[in-house]
């Protein structure tokens, strides 16, 4: 096959969507496997407010996966003739584990004790409109913790940098935040109705729309602050 016949072959609309079903697959396969120590052990805590740290360090894992799934996601050609994302996997999994954790740790840290706080707020005796500050900064907590796992996925930046670039965004490109505000929501109410497995089943899917609705913020980056 010439090389023109070759690049004719992967082209169209049906061979782009068919790669990008192989990629997502692959990639939910590696995520999973390199997150599963965590999962394991969050499907067989109890559902209770005591087990939420618990659940936090369930979580650790999932970070560096999610991080490597963004990588190869955003570097992944839709071209049938040139499919790779278990490689780009692995070379972003091993590139962004320490950035990656460096990120992603404090965040679940901090969500873990908002969440201990609201969960425990009957017995404090405190004012009853207290959670609604405690879930707003949970909420942008989580989008700019978000942020700064999309970019430090994607860029080399030293972790000060990635933090500021990270909430920079949030007032920069609204848009991105906005959607990054609402995969989270539906992910966390999907996790509330169903089971942690129901999240964990489509987190290739997340990675793809994080990719995507923050394409944005990734090109201004690219253009302003990328030499």
């Amino acid at each position: 096959m010439s090389t023109a016949a070759r690049r004719d072959f992967g082209a169209g609309p049906l061979s782009r969507g068919a790669a990008l079903v192989y990629s997502l697959l692959v990639v939910e396969l590696l995520l999973l496997l390199c997150a599963a120590p965590g999962l394991v052990a969050l499907f067989a805590l109890e559902r209770h407010a005591s087990n939420l740290p618990l659940v936090a360090g369930c979580a650790v894992p999932f970070g560096p996966a999610l991080s490597a799934a963004l990588y190869a996601l955003h570097h992944q050609r839709l071209d049938l003739t040139d499919l790779r994302p278990g490689r780009l996997f692995w070379r972003g999994y091993r590139a962004n584990l320490a950035g990656s954790l460096l990120v992603w740790v404090p965040m679940l840290l901090w969500l873990a004790v908002i969440a201990v706080n609201l969960v425990n707020l009957p017995a404090a005796g405190v004012p009853r409109w207290w959670p609604v500050p405690l879930v707003l900064v949970g909420a942008g907590l989580s989008v700019v913790g978000v942020n700064a796992l999309v970019i430090t996925s994607l860029f080399t930046f030293r972790l000060r940098d990635v933090l500021r670039l990270a909430g920079y965004f949030v007032l920069r490109t609204p848009v991105v935040a906005l959607g990054t505000a609402l995969l989270l929501g539906a992910a966390t109410l999907l996790t509330l109705v169903a089971s942690e497995a129901a999240p964990a089943a489509l987190a290739s899917v997340l990675a793809l729309a994080l990719v995507r609705g923050g394409a944005p913020m990734i090109a201004v980056i690219r253009e302003e602050f990328v030499r």
